[in-house]
This record gives structure tokens, sequence and C-alpha cells, in this order.
């Protein structure tokens, strides 16, 4: 089992950068695939992004290519989303979670029924 616990949100400008993290307590944190999601008020949770266990896979939601980038150190337990050009849109609860299953087809990253534990979520908004 793993515990997961977000920091890092905030209020930032349209076009400001933001770092989240998600510190996980268990000693099996290298094990586990990885990935972000978030939900604006009234809207659906929608997947960010996805990292292997090795953090040498990593798979994007169209809408943050090149915009987001997700990484982790597993030395450190801590998984990282590094966010450039936010736009308002981006404005969400993030939150982290981690999946038993090592990494995750193309197919399965995006599905929220992929993970088995989840963290409370990281309030991002964007705004002028």
């Amino acid at each position: 089992q793993v515990q997961l616990v977000e920091s890092g949100g905030g209020l930032v400008q349209p076009g400001g950068s933001l770092t989240l993290s998600c510190a996980a307590a268990g000693r099996t944190f290298s094990s586990y695939g990885m990935a972000w999601f978030r939900q604006a008020p009234g809207k659906e949770r929608d997947f960010v992004a996805a990292i292997n266990d090795r953090g040498s896979a990593t798979y994007y939601a169209t809408f943050v290519k090149g915009r987001f980038t997700i990484s982790r150190d597993n030395a450190k337990n801590t998984l990282t989303l590094q966010m450039n050009s936010l736009k308002p849109e981006d404005t969400a609860d993030y939150r982290c979670a981690a999946s038993r299953a090592p990494s995750c087809s193309s197919r399965d990253c995006p599905r929220y029924q992929t993970y088995d534990y989840w963290g409370q979520g990281t309030q991002v908004t964007v705004a002028s």
C-alpha cells in the first residue's frame, strides 16, 4: 500500500509556471506506475500524464503535451508535475495516483480504473 500527498498548488497568472509534487509513503514506491489527473468544478476527471515505475516512459494527454512534464525520483519517493505556459482552462484540482502495475498502455494510462491509490489533491488556479 502507498499513501500519497500532493503539494505545490496555488494561484498563478496565465503564462506562468507551477510545480506540483506528490510525496509517497511506502517502501514500494519504485514499483508503482504513477499518474496525474485533474478535475475542474462541474467537470469530469481528466487524465493529465503518466510515468512508468522506472521513469523511462511517459504518456501525456494531448492538451498538455509540450507544456507539462511528469517525472519521478524513486530515491526520494516523489512524483513531480512541472507545468509551464499555464492557461485559465488548466484550473482544477490535481491529484496523483498510483497503480500496482509498473506501466500502462496508451489505452489504460488515461483510465482512472487503472489506479489503485489516490492522493487528496492540490488546487491549481490560473487567473489574472
